[in-house]
């Protein structure tokens, strides 16, 4: 697989839904990467500040928060543990309204300086998968493997139900389809590093493709890139 400097930071963006995070774990697996899931370092700040009763906007406070709490991302069984203060939050964060949450604490430029800054150490010697809103536009710009992947909103939302129904958390159809499209606008609207292709970019739809086929599809200029050095 070459030596370890020689491998290179995959930056993974796309909306909520598309499959970033399971196509970033396979992929990390296939590949002997790091899976920083960024979206789970905002969920978990997004709890912090649920649990000590900050508003979500609320800038000043969650800056001093930021500068308290510890995040830690490590491998566990069938993707990332989280770890929030030393205890693990990962089925915690994954709740409904935990994805709002993270919509919009993601948007307060304080915040998103505090996590950028945490991401990019993590990611600074490369053999990184890295996926969220912003990897290849803003945290990894200069990544040499970038892709971005989508599918329409209704196949997203029907993803995100099957989770919750199999996670013992139903939700109605419609309520899904409906917080999907909030996240979306708030996600593509905000002000500070807003969702958007970056423009070297490789648009994956992931609509009617498996986890493992997305995979391949990523895995095989991965490969390239690590052979080549390019």
């Amino acid at each position: 697989m070459g030596n370890i400097e020689m491998r290179p930071v995959v930056a993974i963006d796309g909306p909520s839904g598309s499959g970033k995070s399971t196509v970033a774990r396979m992929l990390s697996e296939r590949l002997g990467y790091l899976h920083l899931d960024t979206g789970a370092m905002y969920r978990a700040v997004a709890l912090a500040a649920r649990r000590r009763g900050i508003p979500y906007d609320a800038g000043p406070a969650l800056d001093r928060m930021c500068r308290e709490i510890k995040i830690e991302l490590l491998p566990g069984k069938g993707g990332v543990c989280v770890l929030l203060d030393g205890e693990e939050v990962t089925e915690e964060i994954r709740l409904p309204e935990m994805s709002l949450g993270s919509s919009t604490v993601s948007a307060v430029p304080v915040v998103r300086e505090h996590m950028v800054k945490l991401q990019r150490e993590i990611g600074k010697d490369g053999g990184v998968v890295a996926e969220g809103r912003d990897m290849g536009t803003v945290v990894f710009s200069g990544a040499r493997a970038k892709y971005y992947l989508d599918a329409s909103p209704e196949v997203r939302a029907r993803r995100r139900w099957d989770q919750l129904r199999e996670s013992g958390h139903p939700e109605d159809y419609e309520k899904v389809l409906k917080e999907m499209r909030h996240r979306d606008y708030c996600d593509s609207s905000r002000d500070h590093s807003p969702l958007r292709k970056a423009d070297d970019a490789v648009v994956v739809d992931t609509t009617g493709k498996s986890a493992h086929e997305v995979v391949e599809i990523l895995a095989r200029r991965v490969i390239e890139l690590e052979t080549s050095g390019a």
